[in-house]
């Protein structure tokens, strides 16, 4: 009986912490939004608002990958350069149809995303590493094959990636659409599926799962997989953002953009805790900050990767020190 009655005493104790970790950037993001809306008239016109999710839906597509990949105690820091990739190869072979442009580009980036998981799930090798030195690869084998110089997707094709990456449906950009749908379906993935629970399970105690059977090393490779796809697609919306055309530097430094948004929306990097939506706020709170940047006008744009690197190393120092009182209060309920 005591037990029972100390059991709302602990919860609330534990309350400011969890809810930190997992409302801490939507109330971020709700206040955020209050003080833009008094400050700047035109922050709620609906031409900012649609500027804010036009801007960020691409990384919030690659973000959603990631999520994937952190939840599992991962990290993916070649889905910049595989971005690059699915644009330069999405233009390279425009000239044999839509068919070709759109899915042999995913296909290629998938594959490599398959070799980081395979990589890390039967070498044991770290993620950090293994991702690094894709990132690296990736991207001189693109500048080597483009010299360095912008793919322009050939005229017959042209109005295809222009509406892709610049089109509207009522009213709303594709990209945005796009970014939705693709939110929805990872949403639905990880909290009604199989899948997704052997994700949340992989992360929170592998060892555990493999004696449970799950096939963790499939798994590992499948996520990977993901995060190579939607970046790769992400690439192909991109060239159409751009007027139809790709660049080699295309996606530089989006792997840490990805990873600030995962993390600063509840994601643990130790895995096994976190969800897309709050990748999605995430995005978005590092997308109004940005916006609120340029609206002031005053500041230089400098400063949006230095607010982006605080905000980061804010979470990570935070959710250590939840996952240490965390740590502290199990024992001492053990003891």
């Amino acid at each position: 009986m005591k037990t029972i009655a100390n059991q709302p005493t602990n919860k609330l104790i534990g309350n400011p912490g969890a809810f930190f970790q997992k409302q801490g950037a939507l109330l971020a993001l709700v206040l955020l939004i209050i003080f833009a809306s008094i400050k700047y008239d035109n922050f709620l016109t609906s031409l900012n608002i649609m500027n804010i999710l036009k801007q960020n839906s691409m990384i919030g597509i690659v973000a959603i990958g990631m999520t994937f990949v952190i939840l599992m105690k991962g990290i993916d820091l070649s889905v910049g350069s595989l971005l690059a990739l699915g644009g330069v190869m999405a233009a390279t072979l425009s000239p044999y149809g839509i068919f070709a442009a759109v899915l042999v580009p995913i296909l290629i980036t998938t594959l490599l995303g398959c070799i980081n998981g395979w990589i890390i799930a039967k070498l044991r090798m770290e993620p950090f590493i293994v991702t690094l030195a894709m990132m690296i690869g990736v991207r001189g084998f693109i500048y080597a094959f483009t010299e360095e110089k912008t793919i322009s997707v050939v005229p017959e094709q042209k109005q295809f990636f222009l509406d892709l990456g610049n089109g509207a449906f009522i009213g709303i950009p594709n990209p945005v659409w796009i970014f939705v749908i693709i939110l929805g379906l990872a949403s639905f993935i990880l909290h009604q599926t199989k899948f997704g629970r052997n994700v949340y399970a992989i992360g929170g105690n592998e060892d555990a799962t493999r004696l449970m059977g799950i096939r963790v090393d499939r798994m590992k490779i499948m996520v990977y997989a993901l995060s190579g796809a939607l970046a790769g697609f992400t690439g192909i919306i991109l060239a159409g953002r751009l007027g139809g055309a790709a660049q080699p530097v295309a996606g530089n430094m989006w792997e840490l953009d990805a990873i600030a948004a995962v993390v600063i929306g509840g994601t643990l990097l130790v895995g096994g805790r976190g969800g897309v939506f709050g990748t999605f706020v995430g995005v978005m709170l590092l997308g109004v900050v940005l916006n609120v940047i340029n609206l002031q006008g005053t500041l230089d744009s400098w400063w949006q990767p230095v607010i982006r690197g605080t905000f980061l190393l804010a979470i990570v120092i935070i959710q250590a020190q939840l996952m240490n009182q965390k740590s502290v209060f199990i024992k001492k309920k053990t003891d």
